[in-house]
């Protein structure tokens, strides 16, 4: 049998981990019983198993006996958390209340959790260790970021040489497709949070005040001036304002006004440099008009940036496995950001995507990942198993 009949075989029961976990997510760092669903779907395999001390999480050590012990490791990593979104997709196994597996984790979770079981099956074939990283808190939490620093690059005892991740997508991709490209594939994520400070007063007498909303409107139009004369059009950089709040009556100039941007850049360079020139600007127009500011830029996630040698290697195990047609290379990186990333800054590896969508919806219009209507085909868990296994077969054959 190959690999692909040997996935096969686990299909009915990757759908039914699978469904079980999408009718009860949880969020966060901290997710107990997606931990405990986890656990048990993996009791019985020989692997060395640990668990998080800062979050839930769950790593996994297969010793290969191909080689003797090589001292050779790759990574394959799942996130496991769900979103704060109200389900709407009629879908018997849906989850009730507030919380919902919008991004497709559940499907990551299932497909890593099959590759634990096919690559057990073959250890003996195995030149070297798998680690497999069982993440929560990708949403937003910075989960990868909290196993990084508890170890699970070097859980093995040698530090991984390459790692892995999939994410399915619920529209964007034909189903059964996987997508990824050479160089950056996400943007990076950051928050600019401005604080505007002046002095209240009456709204028909502006002089005898300190106005702090023209400011701050000021600073947001400035904003989008920034990215287009300070930045190279062919490395772009997104700065979208989310929210704006001041005052509470038409005629009361209030004491301070706020705002929120999102921060997204694509390389490293522009990553770093808009931190520091978003700051500046705001705190320049705020001098300028005589008031105090206090603008931060925080660091969310890093850009995203694939190794190309192992853009190619994840594409001719696709290739190899699912023919030619199912594998494609993204002209252009995603405006989403994965902390993932904290990963590929470590080590070299590839974020790769895998198309999901409904047959009976067109990728172009479906619903997107985050929408309360986003759903996902499970038909496609064991391809995903698959790859995950081979690939990480494969690249331990690699000199």
């Amino acid at each position: 049998m190959t690999v692909i009949d040997d996935a096969r075989a686990l299909q009915d029961d990757l759908v039914q981990l699978r469904r079980t976990l999408h009718r009860h997510p949880e969020i966060g760092l901290h997710i107990p019983l997606t931990q405990e669903t986890v656990l048990a779907a993996i009791d019985g395999l020989p692997l060395e198993v640990s668990t998080g001390t800062t979050s839930t999480s769950i790593t996994g050590v297969l010793r290969g006996g191909g080689a003797g012990g090589s001292g050779r490791a790759v990574l394959l990593r799942g996130d496991m958390d769900a979103l704060p979104v109200h389900e709407n997709t009629g879908l018997d196994y849906a989850a009730g209340g507030e919380t919902m597996h919008a991004c497709g984790h559940d499907l990551h979770t299932a497909m890593l959790v099959g590759a634990a079981q096919l690559l057990c099956a073959h250890r003996d074939e195995l030149n070297g260790d798998i680690v497999f990283m069982f993440q929560p808190g990708e949403e937003g939490y910075d989960g990868a970021r909290h196993m990084v620093e508890e170890g699970v690059l070097d859980a093995s005892g040698t530090r991984v040489e390459a790692a892995l991740a999939l994410h399915v997508t619920s529209a964007f991709l034909p189903a059964g497709v996987f997508a990824t490209r050479r160089g950056p594939v996400m943007s990076a994520a950051d928050v600019l949070r401005v604080t505007v400070r002046g002095a209240g007063g009456h709204g028909s007498a502006p002089h005898r005040a300190k106005d702090p909303i023209p400011a701050a409107c000021e600073m947001v139009t400035a904003l989008q001036t920034l990215v287009t004369r300070r930045f190279d059009v062919f490395d772009p950089v997104v700065v979208t304002i989310g929210a704006f709040h001041a005052g509470t009556a038409h005629n009361v100039i209030p004491e301070e006004a706020t705002f929120e941007a999102t921060v997204r850049s694509f390389s490293v360079e522009s990553h770093a440099r808009v931190l520091t020139e978003t700051v500046r600007v705001c705190e320049g127009i705020a001098a300028a008009h005589g008031l105090e500011v206090d603008a931060v830029a925080s660091e969310l996630y890093p850009v995203t940036v694939n190794d190309p040698t192992e853009v190619g290697t994840f594409g001719d195990t696709v290739r190899e496995l699912h023919g030619e047609h199912r594998f494609v290379e993204m002209p252009n990186p995603l405006t989403g950001s994965e902390d993932f990333s904290r990963v590929l800054d470590a080590v070299p590896g590839t974020m790769a995507f895998l198309g999901a969508c409904l047959p009976d919806r067109d990728p172009a219009t479906a619903p997107y990942n985050h929408s309360p209507e986003a759903a996902f085909d499970d038909r496609l868990l064991a391809d995903g198993a698959a790859v995950y296994a081979e690939w990480a077969r494969q690249r331990l054959t690699l000199s």
